[in-house]
């Protein structure tokens, strides 16, 4: 399959020591186990993904690391500590930080606001700073600080959700569906910042994706959910390539 020149692959990475380990992880909604078993590992420095149809699990393995659902059987180590029964609050101040599904910014606050929410785990101690930083990685959120929210179009919202992120200063980020909704230009735009963020900051980043060729582009490693259970894992390179990734994911959606 061929790559557009505009865009390059990542190269290969050796790891650097784990950051998030999880082994055996079982989530239930009630009587439905929507995680049977789950095992990833996500290493320092990568972009690891994780790709599925609608309804595979991949944003209830999301929100079950970061400690809403908590899962009823399993592990989630974060940097040698064991996070699967701790409350979310104490999780992010661990130096994890998610940009949910939706967006979920508090629509009639400012951006300006929402940015300061992003803070809270740290005190607000380096705002200035950190508000200098994220308003250059998003030229658009610095045009719209004293807009409220709500008002935005997706795009923009979907840059201010990542930016209230990043206010927290996180050693790893959860980004879950970033590109949903998303006309073609602001999705390229959003998983351009997602590779700069790593390579320049070298921010570890776990990201979920229905958009598998753009994901799987992006990515060092990644893995397959189905119905709750992984059933390929590999490099982006090797998981683009797969026959069965291809068919399933691909065909089609490659653009």
């Amino acid at each position: 399959m061929s790559v557009p020149a505009d865009i390059s692959l990542v190269p290969d990475i050796q790891p650097a020591g784990s950051v998030l380990s999880v082994r055996g992880v079982e989530t239930y909604y009630g009587a439905v186990r929507a995680l049977k078993g789950v095992d990833l590992d996500v290493n320092e420095g990568e972009i690891v993904t994780l790709i599925g149809a609608n309804g595979a699990g991949k944003s209830t393995l999301m929100m079950t690391i970061f400690g809403s659902p908590r899962a009823r059987n399993g592990s989630i180590v974060y940097r040698g500590t064991e996070i699967t029964q701790m409350r979310a609050h104490d999780i992010a101040e661990l130096g994890i930080a998610q940009s949910p599904e939706g967006r979920r910014i508090f629509g009639r606050m400012t951006v300006y606001e929402n940015l300061q929410m992003g803070t809270i785990v740290n005190r607000g101690v380096y705002f200035n700073e950190d508000l200098e930083r994220v308003c250059s990685i998003f030229p658009r959120v610095r045009e719209r600080l004293q807009q409220r929210a709500g008002t935005l179009s997706g795009g923009e919202q979907q840059m201010v959700a990542i930016a209230r992120a990043l206010m927290s200063r996180p050693k790893l980020l959860l980004l879950d569906e970033p590109s949903l909704g998303l006309a073609p230009l602001v999705v390229k735009q959003i998983f351009e910042v997602i590779r700069d963020i790593n390579q320049r900051d070298g921010m570890t980043v776990f990201l979920v994706e229905q958009n598998a060729f753009h994901a799987l582009r992006l990515a060092h490693r990644g893995y397959v959910l189905v119905n709750g259970e992984i059933t390929l894992s590999g490099t982006g390179k090797e998981l683009l390539a797969n026959p069965a990734v291809r068919a399933a994911y691909l065909e089609g959606g490659a653009h």
